[in-house]
C-alpha cells in the first residue's frame, strides 16, 4: 500500500474516532421554553422511571438537538407522534430532526427514560426520603447551563403520607394505591439546576410572618424545633429585599433538613442537612447557612451567572450578602470575623500558588481550593468594593445591578458596568486586581 495512502486512511480513521466521541455543548443551537415532567420513585430499589416533554425553540439552524442526560438510560423519544433516533454519549443525549430545523422553528420532543441516580437525586429507603441536588440532568433530561432559562412543570410520584416541596407552586396532589402524585409548576423561568424537589416522612412547621408563605420540613424535628431553626428566615427575606431593590420573587419558601447536604438552594426552595440543623438549635447564631441559601434566591436564582466561568457572581454574592445581614442582625464586629476569614483563606490560596482569576478559565472540575475562591475571595472582592465607593454608594449600585438583571442571565463585565454607571466611577482598576488578577491600577 502506498504511503500516501496509508497516510489518508489513518487521518480518515482518527477522523472518524473523533466525530463519534465528540459530543457538543447541550443547547446552543436552541431555547428550552418548557419543561413537563412525570418521575415515579421506586426509593427501595434507588431508581426512577420517567415521562418528559420538552418544548423548544431553534435559533440557529441545525439538524440535531443535543441536551444532558446525565447516566440516564433513554427509552424513546417521540415527535408529532413518530419516533427519532437518538444517541447518548459523554453524558449526553443527542436527537437526530427529521429533517433540518430553521431558526424560529419550534419543536416539542416526548421523552421516557429511566435510571438509578448515583448523583442528582438521593433516595434513602432507610431515612423514608428523597431530595435532589444540582445535577438535574441526572433525573432529568435538560441543558444544565445556567443561562439556559425555561418553565416547569413537575409531578413526582412517591410512597403514600410523604410530606414533599418542589420548585414552583403546588397544582394538585392526589393518592391511589398507596402512592402519592404531587404536581408543582414553576411559572417563572429559572435555570434548569434550580428545578428540584424534596420528599419524605417529613414533619412540617408553617410560619406567615413578614407577608411569605414560609415552610420547614425535617424528620427527627418537632414542629417547635423546626420554628426554632428557621425563626430568623423572615427578618432575612426582609434584608435581602431592602438590599436588593427587588421584593422576593414568589410568594413562598421551603427550608427543608435532608439526611445529608452541604446546602443547596432550587427555585423557592432549600435544603440543609440535619446535623445542620441540630447545630442551630445548640447555637442559634449559627445561621449563616440559611442565609446563604435564602440570598440565593436573589443572587444566583434571579440573577444568574451565564456561565460557570462566572459562578462568584452566584457564590460571593450569596456568602457576602450572609455576612452582611449578620452584620445587620448582630454588628460589625460579626461581620468583620467573617470578613477577617476570609481573607485568611484567599492569603492561604496565594501562598500556595492556588490563587486565580475569579473569572475561572473553565469550571469543569472544580476542586476546592477553586470553590474556596468563588464563594470566599468572591465574598472578599464585594467587601472591598465596599470600602473603595462607601456605603451609600455601594449598596446603591448592588440595588441597581439586581434590579437591572432580575430575571437574566449576567457576566462579571455586567456587573462591572453597572456599578460604574450607579457610583459614576471608573472600576478598571479595582477588577484588574480582585477579579482577574491583571496588573493592578488605581481605581479613579
Amino acid at each position: 500500500m502506498r504511503p500516501g495512502l496509508i497516510l489518508l486512511l489513518v487521518l480518515t480513521a482518527a477522523a472518524l474516532v473523533r466525530t463519534q466521541t465528540e459530543v457538543p455543548p447541550s443547547g446552543g443551537t436552541f431555547d428550552v421554553t418548557h419543561y413537563a415532567v412525570e418521575l415515579d420513585l421506586d426509593v427501595d430499589a434507588g431508581s426512577i422511571a420517567g415521562r418528559e416533554r420538552i418544548e423548544l425553540t431553534v435559533h440557529e439552524p441545525t439538524a440535531t438537538l443535543v441536551f444532558d442526560s446525565g447516566a440516564l438510560v433513554v427509552d424513546s423519544i417521540e415527535s408529532s407522534g413518530a419516533g427519532l433516533p437518538f444517541v447518548q454519549r459523554a453524558s449526553r443525549l443527542v436527537v437526530t430532526l427529521p429533517g433540518p430545523a430553521r431558526a424560529g422553528d419550534t419543536r416539542r420532543l416526548a421523552i421516557a427514560y429511566h435510571g438509578t441516580p448515583r448523583t442528582g437525586l438521593t433516595l434513602l429507603a432507610g431515612s423514608a426520603q428523597a431530595y435532589t441536588a444540582f445535577s438535574t440532568s441526572h433525573w432529568m433530561v435538560a441543558v444544565d447551563a445556567p443561562g439556559d432559562r425555561a418553565t416547569l412543570d413537575l409531578q413526582v410520584t412517591m410512597p403514600e403520607g410523604w410530606r414533599a416541596a418542589g420548585s414552583g407552586r403546588l397544582v394538585d396532589s392526589r393518592s391511589t394505591r398507596g402512592r402519592t402524585a404531587v404536581h408543582w409548576r414553576q411559572d417563572r423561568d429559572v435555570p434548569s439546576y434550580l428545578f428540584g424537589f424534596v420528599a419524605g416522612a417529613l414533619t412540617e412547621a408553617r410560619d406567615g410572618r413578614g407577608g411569605l408563605s414560609l415552610r420547614a420540613l425535617g424528620r427527627g424535628f418537632s414542629e417547635a424545633e423546626l420554628r426554632a431553626i428557621f425563626k430568623d428566615t423572615p427578618a432575612m427575606a426582609g434584608f435581602f429585599a431592602d438590599r436588593a431593590g427587588v421584593p422576593y420573587p414568589g410568594d413562598s419558601y421551603t427550608q427543608a433538613l435532608v439526611a445529608v447536604s452541604g446546602g443547596q438552594e432550587l427555585a423557592g426552595l432549600s435544603h440543609m442537612s440535619e446535623a445542620y440543623g441540630r447545630g442551630v438549635l445548640a447555637d442559634p447564631t449559627a445561621t449563616s447557612l440559611i442565609a446563604h441559601e435564602l440570598a440565593h434566591q436573589w443572587w444566583g436564582n434571579l440573577v444568574t451567572c451565564r456561565d460557570w466561568t462566572h459562578f462568584w457572581l452566584n457564590e460571593g454574592f450569596a456568602t457576602f450578602m450572609a455576612a452582611a445581614y449578620k452584620e445587620h442582625a448582630r454588628g460589625r464586629e460579626a461581620y468583620l470575623a467573617d470578613v477577617e476569614g476570609w481573607r485568611r483563606r484567599s492569603e492561604q490560596l496565594r501562598a500556595s500558588g492556588s490563587e486565580k482569576p475569579l473569572v475561572f478559565p473553565d469550571w469543569n472540575r472544580p476542586t476546592a481550593d477553586d470553590r474556596a475562591l468563588v464563594y470566599q475571595k468572591g465574598a472578599l472582592a464585594l467587601h472591598a468594593l465596599r470600602e473603595t465607593l462607601g456605603e451609600t454608594a455601594f449598596w446603591a449600585a448592588f440595588r441597581s445591578y439586581t434590579r437591572e438583571f432580575a430575571g437574566k442571565a449576567v457576566t462579571t463585565a455586567d456587573f462591572q458596568r453597572a456599578v460604574e454607571r450607579s457610583s459614576g466611577r471608573r472600576l478598571d482598576g479595582f477588577f484588574d486586581e480582585w477579579v482577574y488578577l491583571r496588573q493592578p491600577a488605581p481605581v479613579r
